[in-house]
């Protein structure tokens, strides 16, 4: 993983486009992901993961959650997403986790709030985009 290249687009396919793009799914095994690049990962892949990685749970983020949050594969996979009403279209809540000092996760969930009186994702063009 530390070999990846970074600083760049994420290709179409290999190491870093799977760990970006992967999903959990409820099934065990793995299977090609519905975004069309890289793959959805069962409960049984969860768990082989981190018991060889010595750890306990897998924290994740990357995907629209309708709550801000979702907890899969038994309590093992937390997806957070932390843009509410992403591309101004969802109408998702945001969320994040904050773990306290047993280490169980507490979630904080929010919503989107008014948006600024302009175009709808002008600002994602920089500062340009604000003023077309």
């Amino acid at each position: 993983i530390r070999k990846i290249e970074r600083g760049c687009e994420p290709p179409n396919f290999g190491l870093m486009s799977d760990l970006l793009w992967a999903d959990p799914q409820p099934f065990p095994g793995k299977s090609p992901s519905k975004r069309g690049v890289g793959y959805s990962f069962g409960p049984d892949i969860t768990e082989s993961f981190l018991k060889l990685n010595g750890l306990q749970l897998l924290v994740r983020s990357h995907e629209v959650k309708d709550e801000g949050y979702l907890v899969e594969h038994g309590g093992k996979t937390i997806t957070v997403f932390s843009a509410p009403n992403y591309c101004d279209s969802m109408g998702n809540k945001g969320a994040f986790i904050h773990f306290d000092e047993t280490c169980e996760p507490k979630f904080t969930q929010y919503e989107a709030v008014p948006h600024p009186n302009i175009r709808p994702m002008a600002y994602a063009a920089g500062m340009g985009g604000l003023f077309m």
